[in-house]
């Protein structure tokens, strides 16, 4: 199932050589619109859009940062100095969730909207869905970037059934009543749906939802977490990407599951840096490290070298479902990143190692850091949720600690808790607890 066979199929050389042509348009486009960018690079030593030449020498360009766009921000210009179009020609305009305090604004055109409106519509016909399948969602998107998703969906044809999050029981209303095909949520959402069903007796596995479409945070391509929701429904998941500023949809997954194909292309421009040094990373299979990304024909607030925070690993090669961009999992954010004595742990990571313990544990894990800010001295405490009528003896505790130090290289302290004690949720999950 493909959105768009003749740009999912190109060769990515061909595709590269494409985007250099409206890389360099949309360079001239900052110069003249943003002023934001053309200080920028003008400070960066770059007097024009000619003296920036394409693509291959995007790495002399300056990074942005979420900060230095909030930094940019005026009591005349509340979305920030990127802005490069008349309030007129706006047409919709989201916020972040603000949860470090006063919420991004993100403007889009009516071209804006039905670009990122396409490449959400290529993210979400990866997993196989298609027009005429119902599909239950459960986002609260109205006034965020993951409303244009919900565009998606109707540009797809789907029969889109919205509930929206904090009712589980009228979600699983609507999932008995309606018979969807999908369920679109969270993957913390779909575990917690996992353990809703059996704690009172309901066989998800006899419902009509065959797929389910996981995005929102890391953890829908994690092993064994991923294996769990599967048995328990049934059905097949697949996982998408984005990122506020860039694009509600940046990746989607096919049903080979073998990572999240890039669905931007002709519109977006990623690379792959070392977080640390910045440096650029080649694209090739088995590279790590974090995403950077550049509009390619963005208006309102277009994006240059924009540093994602997501810490992926990449597969390249055509995928046995015929597309050929590169695809992605991703391991986590490097905002959310921990680093024990030099080690640089990722909680989704933990979560994924606590997991192979399963069926004696339910995978649901509580990072409590020992000090303020990135840096940990070990051992790192983690409580680790027990299954149900599960004890937690024979040296469980012991061998996930030692499984962690195995594989993450890093010293722990595990506490086993009884099932139930750590929080579920119908949105994104929280792997570390700094309140203790």
């Amino acid at each position: 199932m493909m959105r768009d066979p003749v740009s999912e199929t190109r060769d990515w050389g061909e595709q590269q050589a494409l985007d250099d042509d409206a890389y360099r348009a949309q360079i001239a486009y900052l110069f003249e619109n943003a002023p934001f960018y053309r200080e920028k690079l003008t400070a960066a030593g770059f007097a024009d859009a000619a003296s920036v030449g394409g693509l291959d020498a995007i790495s002399a360009l300056p990074f942005t940062t979420k900060d230095a766009l909030r930094e940019s921000r005026t009591a005349e210009n509340s979305i920030g100095g990127h802005l490069a179009v008349p309030r007129e020609q706006i047409v919709r305009i989201y916020s972040t969730s603000g949860t470090t305090g006063t919420p991004s604004y993100i403007p889009l055109t009516a071209a804006d909207v039905a670009d990122w409106v396409e490449i959400s519509s290529r993210s979400y016909s990866a997993s196989g869905i298609g027009r005429g399948a119902r599909l239950v969602s459960t986002y609260n998107a109205g006034p965020f970037v993951a409303g244009v998703t919900l565009d998606a969906f109707a540009a797809l044809g789907l029969t889109h059934i919205p509930v929206g999050a904090g009712n589980t029981e009228r979600l699983m209303a609507a999932v008995q009543l309606l018979a969807p095909d999908a369920l679109a949520c969270t993957p913390s959402y779909a575990l917690h749906l996992a353990e809703w069903g059996e704690a009172r007796g309901i066989d998800l596995k006899a419902s009509s939802v065959k797929r389910i479409l996981v995005a929102g945070e890391p953890g829908g391509g994690e092993p064994t977490l991923r294996a769990r929701i599967e048995e328990a429904w049934g059905a097949k998941v697949t996982e998408a990407m984005g990122i506020g500023d860039v694009s509600v949809s940046l990746w989607g997954e096919c049903e080979a599951q073998d990572g999240m194909h890039f669905s931007g292309r002709g519109y977006v421009h990623f690379e792959l840096i070392d977080p640390e040094t910045g440096d650029v990373l080649l694209i090739e299979d088995g590279a790590e490290g974090e995403l950077v990304y550049t509009h390619l024909r963005h208006r309102a607030a277009p994006i240059l070298r924009f540093r994602s925070r997501d810490h992926v690993v990449i597969r390249t090669g055509t995928c046995s479902c015929g597309r050929t961009a590169p695809r992605v999992r991703c391991i986590g954010r490097t905002d959310d990143m921990l680093i024990v004595r030099g080690v640089n742990v990722f909680p989704t990571a933990v979560r994924e190692v606590v997991s192979e313990f399963a069926p004696d544990v339910t995978g649901v894990i509580s990072i409590r850091p020992g000090q303020a800010g990135v840096k940990q001295e070990p051992p790192l405490q983690i409580r680790v949720e027990l299954n149900e009528g599960v004890a937690g003896e024979d040296g469980l505790a012991e061998r996930i600690r030692q499984r962690i130090r195995d594989k993450l290289i890093f010293t722990s302290a595990v506490e086993l808790v009884p099932f139930g004690t750590l929080p579920r949720t119908d949105y994104k999950s929280k792997l570390v607890d700094r309140s203790a």
